[in-house]
């Protein structure tokens, strides 16, 4: 009998109908428990999710056949890397995936929020026609920072290539700027200088909370800010006071920390309907990298990296 993987979460059917073709035997149990995973894991090569069930120590090591995890997407902060790499279990991630769906969905954004386009809508649907209330600003010429620079800042400083703004980027784990139009800067001279901020950070206790009440007022000039990343990157309140103050004009939010772990829905929490209140806040339930282009581009993407890994 074949290698035995186990899909926790749909993905785009290429990825187990090309893994079928090469030998592995794929299961599928979209509703499994943690507790029910913690006693079959053990019967798993390989497991494929999304954001589900979290993998931490307890459930690494139960997989005592456990050989990889693959997750649909980009961020890992759901699986114990460290334990993984003391019980020999490779990750793999596919941000090649949807880099391309989440940068454009950042300058649909801003674009939006740059002209007013979300409000300008509801006007108009209301039978209002309001000019001068919706007069936006032009991007060219803005300073736009990107901080983080991986797959997902690439992919918007190549998307932000023509628009004849001043990108610049901030990273403190690569080296390069890779060869993109963006600049390498210190935060210092982002917060000196950025009209524009873009998170794309990675979740994890040292970016938790990154965006809060110091982040806000660190900076020179009131600055439109958008967060594709994690909702747990940013302090709502603290945004919110920020928007208060002046020192954000605008926002943009894909991900919100009300979201549930499965990010399937919406906690409770009256700190949201205060959010809503805000009429240039611009928010979408995190489908930065949700395109049909991308579904299918995050399972082609594993594959080729399980099909490698084996030498298959």
């Amino acid at each position: 009998m074949g290698k035995r993987i186990l899909f926790l979460e749909t993905v785009h059917p290429v990825l187990a109908e090309k893994l079928t073709e090469i030998g592995f035997v794929c299961e599928f149990n979209y509703k499994i428990s943690y507790d029910e995973l913690l006693k079959a894991i053990p019967s798993y090569t390989g497991v494929v999710l999304r954001s589900r069930i979290t993998f931490d120590e307890n459930l690494i090591q139960a997989g005592t056949n456990l050989e990889f995890i693959a997750r649909s997407g980009s961020g890992l902060e759901i699986i114990d890397l460290e334990c993984c790499k003391k019980n020999n279990v490779t990750v793999f991630s596919s941000p090649e995936g949807n880099s391309d769906a989440v940068g454009e969905h950042v300058v649909g954004m801003l674009l939006s929020l740059a002209n007013n386009l979300h409000l300008a809508n509801a006007s108009v649907h209301r039978k209002e026609w309001l000019r001068e209330q919706h007069r936006g600003f032009e991007i060219k010429g803005k300073t736009i920072a990107l901080i983080g620079f991986g797959h997902m800042g690439q992919s918007v400083a190549k998307k932000l290539s023509g628009f004849e703004s001043n990108v610049i980027e901030f990273d403190k784990y690569t080296e390069r700027s890779f060869g993109s139009n963006a600049k390498r800067v210190s935060l210092e001279e982002i917060y000196e200088t950025a009209d524009i901020v873009s998170l794309h950070l990675p979740l994890s206790e040292e970016t938790k909370e990154y965006a809060n009440a110091s982040f806000f007022n660190s900076f020179k000039k009131p600055i439109v800010f958008l967060n594709t990343s994690r909702g747990g990157h940013l302090n709502i309140t603290d945004l919110m006071s920020a928007i208060d103050s002046g020192k954000v004009s605008a926002a943009a939010l894909d991900v919100l920390p009300f979201e549930k772990s499965s990010l399937e829905g919406l906690n409770e929490n009256p700190l949201f309907e205060k959010l809503l209140t805000y009429p240039n806040v611009l928010l979408s339930p995190h489908v930065a990298g949700w395109t049909n282009e991308s579904y299918y581009k995050l399972s082609h993407v594993l594959f080729e990296k399980i099909k490698g890994h084996y030498a298959l």
